[in-house]
């Protein structure tokens, strides 16, 4: 950083430079100046007393100065913590002279702390009568302007610091995300859940069908992988007497970006032993209309079109195959050949590959045409077996599993299994899957299970999509606070 002001003495920031060094050679250093907030900015205005006769409390606060107005030897200014905004009365003959010039000469953007008693001002609003101030941060970048200065999508997502101080949609939603993720928590551990850590970097990508980020581990002299999923980890802990577990962490897959996916994304994931998929089903219920009503006090949901979510509702049970069966119109869908459903697929707007096998064909259906169309809470269940080589085959319809998806708003929330425990199926689907590519099997895993693992139910719940849904927002780049993007 230049300390020289000729090249941008007509620029905000050599002004605030300006400031920055006048205060230095007065002395004061705001980087290293210390302040001790003893509320936060509702906390403080919850302490006045309406129609008191006694001496108001006597409040320190903190935050940063978002408005400014000047009254020659007064001024009102308010600022912003993390609970909101607090009014504060500055005056010439309370806090002194020289500390007076030297608060004239605040910006935007800078960061104070005040200590002053409680008042209530002429229209009503609650404030604090500063007895004394303190510069803990001096910004030397102005801020952006509060409606207009931050509107440029990608720079909201670039410089997310300053997207968090200026709009306060942005600032609410992450806070409920952050109350949803304890919520979750709380949920889960009130029902004898344990939460545990399972490694980032792992030798082998299991747990999904995913392309992983790859590293090398260079004091173990080996490649290694970003996990795409929590799943065997955790599994390998049923195996170790561990009944209820669950973990919220980081996935990652080098896949593509869209509206609903990024590469880096929050996952919970929960294993209940001597549960199935219909124990999970009671579980998710339970967990989604608990995080309504104790964090947005309200099952009604509004998604981003305007339609309305009501998760007090009914929450809609069906197959996998009657949904396709009614989408396409016909009852023996799952009876024609690969080549009949690719043609009549494209005759309903599908685009196939044609590469794609027999069930690669059904489920673009379902992706495409009717997963989008499931507003309401819905339980997709017995997927084909294909899908997921991780759960049980349905004794009902041996071309099925014992699975379920929840779909809410049109987008997957939820899948859910009665976790495959037979070590000798539990490999032949691992075959299946991997084909060519068997350096891709978890052995390890498969050797845990030869151990035994209690029969159970497992479920994933995408975070970032959830928080999506509860907050309306338009897609998951507006809920992961720093969402990856090309470097400028």
């Amino acid at each position: 950083m230049s300390s020289s002001l000729s090249d941008i003495s007509h620029d905000q920031y050599a002004v605030r430079l300006k400031k920055l060094e006048d205060l230095r050679a007065a002395g004061i250093d705001p980087y290293r100046t210390v302040f001790e907030p003893k509320h936060f900015s509702d906390e403080a205005k919850a302490l006045y007393k309406d129609d008191s006769e006694e001496k108001q409390a006597t409040v320190a606060v903190a935050g940063r100065l978002i408005v400014i107005r000047a009254m020659g030897k007064s001024q009102f200014v308010k600022i912003q913590d993390q609970k909101g905004i607090i009014q504060l009365y500055v005056r010439k003959d309370v806090i002194g002279d020289e500390a007076y010039d030297r608060f004239k000469r605040l910006d935007l953007g800078d960061i104070i702390g005040v200590e002053g008693e409680l008042f209530k001002t002429k229209t009503g609003e609650i404030s604090v009568r500063a007895a004394r101030y303190e510069l803990v941060s001096k910004s030397l970048r102005p801020l952006p302007e509060k409606w207009h200065g931050l509107s440029d999508v990608e720079q909201i997502y670039r410089h997310r610091h300053l997207d968090l101080i200026v709009n306060e949609e942005s600032r609410k939603r992450f806070f409920v995300r952050s109350k949803i993720v304890s919520t979750i928590r709380h949920f889960l551990e009130d029902r004898s859940f344990i939460e545990v850590e399972t490694p980032v970097l792992q030798n082998v990508a299991g747990g999904a069908a995913a392309k992983p980020f790859e590293t090398h581990f260079n004091s173990l002299g080996c490649d290694f992988v970003l996990r795409i999923s929590l799943e065997l980890y955790l599994k390998r802990l049923l195996v170790g007497g561990f009944d209820r577990v669950f973990e919220i962490g980081r996935n990652f897959r080098n896949e593509g970006l869209s509206r609903r996916h990024n590469p880096e994304f929050t996952m919970l994931e929960v294993y209940q032993a001597y549960s199935d998929y219909r124990g999970m089903m009671t579980l998710i219920k339970d967990m989604i209309t608990a995080i309504g009503e104790k964090v947005l006090g309200t099952l009604q949901m509004k998604s981003p079109d305007g339609s309305i979510i009501n998760l007090g509702g009914e929450w809609r049970e069906v197959t996998y195959k009657d949904l396709v069966r009614e989408e396409t119109g016909e009852a023996d869908w799952f009876s024609f050949s690969r080549e009949e459903k690719m043609t009549k697929a494209e005759k309903i707007g599908v685009k196939i590959d044609p590469e794609w096998e027999d069930y690669e064909v059904t489920n673009e259906i379902f992706s495409k045409r009717i997963e989008p169309h499931l507003i309401q809470p819905t339980f997709v269940t017995h997927l084909p077996k294909e899908l997921c080589p991780l759960a049980k085959i349905s004794k009902e319809d041996p071309t099925t599993l014992d699975v379920f998806e929840l779909c809410i708003g049109g987008m997957e929330i939820a899948p859910a299994y009665s976790e495959q425990n037979d070590p000798f199926i539990q490999k032949q689907m691992f075959e299946a899957q991997a084909g060519e590519e068997i350096q891709n099997i978890d052995n390890d895993f498969l050797e845990a299970l030869e151990y035994g693992m209690p029969p159970a139910g497992g479920m994933g719940v995408g975070i970032d999509r959830l928080v999506i849904l509860l907050t309306g927002a338009e897609g998951i780049r507006d809920v992961i606070l720093f969402p990856q993007l090309r470097p400028e």
